[in-house]
């Protein structure tokens, strides 16, 4: 009711209708539907509506998860990465959500809220893009879209120059080492990407006042003994920090990871077949994408399948509304 609160104090108005459903034999968890009756797609209201009312479970132990699990009938990809589900704890965006028309699942006990449907282009946005002018917005937005090649591309395109799969120009070739290493620069790539996901989890589960400096001595140490010691080089090492900055950009950590396992397949792809298993490993992950249906069942393509022009401006570029 709390959560309730914090959304009914931003949009007082009598279309925003609440409805609550009793989930779980045994835990009875409140979950309510939030919608604007006037902007929602009634049609995936009422299939959410018969979704919630005959779930039947034990309870929502693991709160949203659990009820995703539920909503899509355990039907889960284990091997599509793309998030179907946009999580937030902040009420202003959805609030905003809301008014565009999406519907919003609370679920109690929980702060973090569930936006649906949620397609690729709803985990580009960001809302402190609409604290700043307009013209601040764009650029914050435009860099994070940017940010996004650099991190699927980065370490592909640099495997491809390291491998000799495409000439280097000379302009760039002091990027590409010629001193002798002990590790193939694809493990290297592989291995960097472990290490960075190792160390993030470190720095979450080490305590508060020692977590930030035993994550930046842990690296340094690292680095500079996996370089000395002949493992490493130092290009691989610095391309993967600069994909590491720039993921911080976006604001979805389940968009990120996708991203992060379309890079993967796209260097296994670079190191048995060049160029061509580069981009076959990117087309794979783009019908993959397109062929990915929201919860509801929706385009997880839309606006840009179907095509909706004015609304897939507001969501690439910051507007007025």
């Amino acid at each position: 009711m709390t959560n309730i609160a914090l959304i009914r104090r931003r949009i007082r108005d009598d279309n925003l209708i609440f409805k609550i459903y009793t989930v779980g034999e045994i835990t009875k968890s409140d979950v309510s539907m939030a919608y604007m009756k006037t902007k929602a797609d009634m049609r995936i209201v009422e299939k959410l509506d018969g979704i919630l009312s005959n779930i039947k479970s034990e309870g929502l132990t693991v709160t949203e998860q659990t009820l995703v699990e539920e909503i899509t009938g355990k039907k889960l990809s284990a091997f599509n990465p793309f998030p179907k589900v946009r999580y937030t704890q902040r009420p202003d965006i959805i609030a905003a959500h809301l008014e565009e028309g999406k519907i919003a699942v609370i679920v109690d006990n929980s702060p973090t809220v569930m936006l649906l449907p949620a397609g690729i282009f709803d985990f580009l946005q960001d809302v402190d893009d609409y604290y700043f002018p307009i013209l601040t917005g764009n650029y914050f937005r435009l860099i994070r879209i940017f940010n996004i090649l650099i991190i699927l591309f980065a370490t592909p395109v640099y495997l491809m120059f390291a491998e000799g799969d495409i000439p280097v120009h000379d302009a760039i070739k002091f990027f590409i080492t010629e001193e002798e290493y002990a590790v193939d620069v694809f493990w290297q790539l592989i291995l960097l990407e472990i290490a960075v996901d190792a160390l993030k989890l470190a720095s979450l589960n080490t305590p508060e006042s020692l977590g930030m400096s035993l994550s930046v001595i842990g690296a340094l140490i690292l680095g500079e003994f996996s370089v000395s010691s002949g493992w490493f080089v130092p290009q691989t090492i610095l391309c993967m920090a600069v994909v590491a900055l720039a993921s911080f950009t976006q604001p979805s950590i389940e968009l990120g990871y996708a991203v992060k396992f379309v890079r993967i397949f796209m260097l296994i792809g670079v190191h048995f077949f060049g160029p061509i298993g580069m981009a076959a490993a990117l087309l794979i992950s783009v019908i993959v994408m397109a062929t990915t249906k929201t919860m509801v069942g929706t385009s997880y393509l839309y606006p840009l399948i179907p095509w909706d022009g004015e609304k897939l401006k507001r969501l690439i570029l910051r507007t007025k509304k």
